[in-house]
């Protein structure tokens, strides 16, 4: 794959998330930081478009029931109101609020996400690559849970920082 220099290729497109070619995963500190858990989600969704004016627009939406771990009991717990509440919250939401292109295949995206009730403002670096018609991302970062209301942590077993990367592929909207 090339990378993208030029916005002007992937400009006045909207470019949808493949699901089956995207990977939301998380590394959690647990147990005073000897055992971290790891996980993903399973279900994701999400597009990017570019406007004619070169304002990048991005969305990503997780389903929050679709984690996991490896591990059901643990599973079912994170899906709990303790941490996601996902039946009162189903989704996990990226939305950018803006976006710089710095020419060179980085993005410096700023947005916001919500989870479980609550919401942070997040700043991501982003690489994207273009290859025709399909584009790669990919971007890490790290989140404090507590700022999205998940504070639930016995003797302090569950550390922070969450360590997040998401690996995405899209494709021209059809």
């Amino acid at each position: 794959m090339s990378v993208t220099h030029d916005t002007h290729q992937i400009t006045g497109t909207r470019w949808q998330l493949d699901p089956a070619a995207t990977r939301a995963e998380f590394t959690v500190p647990s147990f005073w930081g000897l055992a971290p858990v790891k996980g993903h989600f399973e279900r994701i969704e999400g597009w990017l478009e570019i406007d004619d004016d070169h304002a990048w627009h991005m969305v990503m939406i997780i389903d929050a029931d679709s984690l996991d771990t490896g591990n059901e009991r643990r599973d079912t717990h994170l899906r709990s109101a303790a941490f996601f509440d996902v039946e009162n919250h189903p989704v996990v939401r990226f939305r950018s609020a803006g976006v710089t292109d710095h020419g060179d295949g980085r993005l410096a995206v700023d947005g916001e996400l919500e989870a479980a009730g609550g919401s942070t403002q997040l700043q991501l670096d982003v690489t994207v690559e273009h290859n025709g018609d399909r584009l790669a991302l990919e971007t890490a970062a790290t989140i404090d849970q507590r700022d999205l209301g998940m504070t639930w942590s016995p003797l302090r077993v569950i550390g922070t920082p969450t360590a997040v990367r998401i690996s995405a592929r899209l494709h021209p909207e059809r």
